[in-house]
């Protein structure tokens, strides 16, 4: 018998692999949320799936999402990456990405590590919400607009409050799985 799953994944292998292992689950690690940084940007005016489909292209094309590597890109690099039909070749996301990775690392030198900054804004515990239909959840919160506002000030770009609050929920800084969901308790 199939477990029950919150409405946005059902029906697609891709998805529910995602929501299953990934989605929700907290996330401490630099390089991982550095990862789902990089993929939320992307994600801005797409669908998930989208970037889901191509997270293995994303992943080679931007060397394994080591941002000490991407904050260095040449000029050459980020010509060949609007090249690459693997990903999306969107200039201001792929630019975003190099000038992201420059800020991530100076939020390292100041707080340690990303995981210390981002993870601050919620008390260092995830945000447990009590969601009955997926389509009830969010598009931000006045956390999410907090970080936004912290983040942009610091540099980055593409970090709107929507995005970061879906980049809260992919790295269980924020649990919106559905109530009837196997995975909410789970997280």
């Amino acid at each position: 018998m199939e477990p029950n799953r919150c409405g946005w994944c059902k029906g697609d292998t891709l998805y529910e692999t995602y929501h299953d292992q990934e989605w929700g689950v907290p996330v401490k690690d630099d390089e991982l949320l550095f990862e789902f940084l990089v993929l939320e940007t992307f994600q801005a005016g797409l669908s998930w799936i989208t970037i889901l489909k191509r997270r293995e292209n994303f992943r080679v094309a931007f060397d394994h999402f080591d941002y000490k590597k991407i904050a260095k890109y040449p000029e050459t690099k980020i010509l060949s990456l609007l090249q690459d039909e693997g990903i999306i070749r969107n200039k201001l996301k792929v630019r975003a990405t190099v000038t992201n990775a420059i800020a991530y690392l100076e939020i390292q030198k100041e707080f340690g590590s990303f995981s210390s900054y981002i993870w601050n804004f919620v008390n260092n515990e995830p945000i447990t919400n009590e969601i009955v239909n997926y389509k009830e959840a969010p598009a931000n919160t006045p956390i999410s607009d907090t970080i936004s506002k912290d983040l942009k000030k610091r540099g980055f770009k593409f970090v709107g409050s929507t995005i970061i609050y879906a980049f809260m929920q992919a790295t269980g800084m924020v649990n919106d799985h559905q109530l009837d969901c196997f995975r909410y308790n789970q997280v």
